[in-house]
Parts: structure tokens; sequence; C-alpha cells
């Protein structure tokens, strides 16, 4: 009979013959990010630089179809051989002509001699950006969460229905009527988003699918309002447009008549920029919309309730889409509004909040450069230049942020860690295949 006690015995026995532990918490079942997921997280995580030579590469490639457009460059192209140089000038002129006239109609324009004229175009850009921003802000909040929202259209259709429902048809001084216009327009997008946030939370249905169907719902059920008296539809007119919106809902001017297309909604858009960088960057609320965007099942294992911030998300996407509404509503269009209020806004914002890489402040400065190729857009075309050309250039840009590799590959850039990570798994696995 051996002398060794049954406790010895349990500590002698080999480490091996332990049961491994095994569940969520050790890393056995964790289910791996998905690609979308990993695709907005290398996309927010990518430099500055990238973005940068984006736009310069987008610049580059508008140019040359500046250039294969123009009416001299083709011309003096058919005896190209005989005199290149012809070619080459009209080539130049064309291209420096047009970006020349994209700085004139967006930034300053020095042909004319007050200086008020002078820095219109950059107000002008301002006042097309405003609506772009706080569209693009609702989007990219929602993709600091990990959902796709492509619902902005319909958040601001459903903002500017409520609005005109319920704002519309009251008689109120302008520090009451504004006010009350205003919040009744980012409510209606609230609750637009809202809906996508509680139908995600509690059914899983995927947020893509409907936010595009609501889109949908929204346009209709506008246009269905417009067209039926009493609703929304203006007094004596049989045409879907609303009544013109009331003096004392309309946002004054922020430097007055001289310059009217900028006005104080651009002053709210300033603060909804600060407020969502609070919110995500700095609130105990944004730090748990973080993790959940990150890895959903890790931040319920954490003990946040991810459903729960899932609503939230979609409640602030679509009060900040009814923002953009009520900037469209309540400054640019005075004169009555139709269904197509929201001016492709709504997907717009998508391509902003993703050149934004999904933050406050690179959304707003996304914003403010498409708002400056809108308003240039206008002088181009006075020039002869196909306004198409700058939506070309726009989806460039997205084309390029989106894809970070071949923007590297075109300017002989390092890659990254992870892309070198990546390319040494791959050579790892045919060689365990080769062997």
């Amino acid at each position: 009979m051996s002398g060794t006690t049954p406790g010895a015995a349990d500590a002698a026995r080999p480490v091996e013959q332990l049961p491994a532990a095994k569940g969520p918490l050790a890393g056995d079942n964790a289910p791996s990010p998905t690609r979308t997921d990993v695709f907005f997280r290398e996309l927010m995580r990518g430099s500055a630089v990238t973005t940068v030579l984006a736009i310069v590469l987008a610049m580059i490639v508008g140019g040359i179809l500046i250039a294969v457009t123009n009416e001299d460059v083709q011309r003096t192209s058919g005896y190209f051989f005989a005199r290149p140089t012809d070619t080459l000038v009209a080539v130049w002129n064309s291209v420096y002509n047009g970006y020349e006239a994209l700085f004139r109609g967006a930034v300053f324009n020095p042909r004319v001699d007050d200086f008020a004229t002078q820095i219109r175009p950059l107000t002008n850009s301002l006042g097309f950006a405003a609506p772009l921003i706080a569209a693009g802000l609702g989007v990219a909040l929602a993709f600091r969460v990990g959902l796709f929202n492509i619902g902005a259209r319909g958040q601001m259709l459903v903002g500017a229905l409520f609005a005109g429902f319920f704002a519309f048809n009251l008689d109120l001084p302008l520090l009451i009527h504004l006010p009350i216009t205003l919040l009744a327009g980012i409510l209606g997008g609230a609750i637009w988003g809202g809906i996508v946030g509680v139908l995600k939370a509690k059914t899983g249905a995927h947020e893509v699918i409907l936010t595009i169907m609501l889109n949908y719902v929204a346009y209709y059920l506008l246009l269905w309002m417009l067209r039926t008296p009493g609703l929304l539809q203006a007094e004596g007119s049989n045409q879907p447009q609303s009544q013109p919106t009331p003096a004392s809902a309309q946002f004054p001017d922020l430097l007055g008549p001289t310059f009217p297309q900028l006005d104080w909604g651009f002053i709210l858009v300033i603060v909804a920029t600060v407020f969502v960088w609070w919110l995500v960057e700095r609130s105990s609320l944004g730090l748990r919309m973080r993790a959940v965007g990150e890895n959903p099942h890790a931040a319920r294992a954490g003990g946040i309730n991810v459903e729960r911030i899932y609503v939230y998300a979609m409640l602030f996407a679509g009060g900040l889409a009814g923002l953009a509404a009520m900037n469209q509503i309540q400054g640019n269009v005075t004169s009555g509004f139709a269904a197509t209020i929201d001016a492709g806004i709504g997907f717009d914002a998508i391509t902003v909040a993703l050149l934004g890489r999904s933050r406050a402040w690179g959304t707003f400065a996304a914003g403010i450069l498409f708002g400056a190729l809108k308003a240039g857009s206008f002088s181009m075309q006075a020039q002869g230049i196909p306004v198409d050309i700058v939506l070309v250039v726009q989806s460039l840009i997205v084309l390029f942020i989106a894809a970070p590799p071949l923007l590297r590959a075109v300017f002989f850039l390092p890659k990254t860690e992870s892309e070198k990570a990546d390319k040494a798994r791959a050579k790892a696995a045919k060689k365990a295949v080769a062997a």
C-alpha cells in the first residue's frame, strides 16, 4: 500500500490531464468579425495622407475627363503628330479653366471688385454643405455602432412631413415658431430612424433592408400628403407641393441679405458636430456605442445592452437627418417643398460619412468639400464643362478612400502592418497546401 495521500496524488497529476476550459470567454466559440466589420474598422483607421491622396487622384482623373470632353482638345488631337504642342496647350487650358472655374464658384471670385461678391462663393459652399454635414453625421454615428444606415433620405422626408404638418399651420412669433418647426423636423426624423432601431433590436432584421423599404414608405407617404387638400398641399393648388415656409419659421441670414445662402442653420450644424463628437468620443454612452461597433458579441459579454444601443444610435441618426431637412425647409427652400425635398442629400450623406471616416470633424470637413464641389459645379457648367464630371470626381474620391491598397499601389506607398500580416498568412497557407 502506497504511503502517498490522495491530495498528493492529485497534485502530482500532470497538468495536461486537466480538462481544458471552454466557452466564449476562453475564445473557443467567439464569433469572428464579419467582413463588413473588418472593412469599416480598416476604413476608419486610415491615415489623413490616404484621404488627401484620394482627393488628388480623383482630381487628376477628373482633369483627364475634362480634357477628353473639351472641343479644342478633340479638334487639335486630329493633327497631334504634326503639331503636338497645340494639343498639349489645349489640354492645359481646358483643365486649368475648369478647375479655376470650380475655385471661382466655390471659394473666391477674383474677377469682381466688390469684396462681398468675391467671398460670396464661399458662403454658398457653406450653405450647400450644411444639410450634407447634418445628414452625414447621422450616417457616421450609425457606422460607429456597426449599423449601415442608408435611410437618411426617408428620415429627411419624414422630418419635412412633421415640420409641414405640425408647424406650417401655426401663427406664432419667430422666437416660438422657428424652434417648434425645428424640433418637429428633428423629432420626425428621430422617430423614423428609431423604428429601424427597434425592429433591428427586437427582430434582428437587417438595417439595410429596413432603411431601403422605409425610404419608399416615407416618399410615398409624403407624396400622398402633398397631393391631398387639407393635409400638406398648398391651398388653391393642384400640384404636389406644400405651402411656403412661414417667414416666422425661417432661419435668419447669418451675414445679412448679401449672403442669402448662408443662414443660422449652419451654426446649428456646427453645434450638432460638437454634440456628436462629445457623444461618441467623450460620453459613457459613446463608449458603449464604440464597443458595440467594434464587436457586439464582446460588448454583450461585457454587460452592454446591445439592442438598446442600436435604438439609441438610430434615434440620434434620424434626428440628425431631420436637422438636414430643416436646413432645406427653413433655409434654402422658402416657396414650398415637394417630395424631392431631400435633393439626393440622403444618399450623398453616405459618401460624406465615408470620406470623413465616420468621425464628427472628418464628416464636417468632407461636407464642406462636397458643398464646395456642388457650388463650383455651376461655374464649371458655365464654362461648357458637363456637371456630371463633378459627380464622377465625388464618386472617385469615395472609391479611392474605400480601396486603400489600390491607392497605395498607385502612389507606391508602403503597405500597412495588417496588409503585411495578411500577405504572410496567405503565403503560409499556400505553403501548407503545397506540402
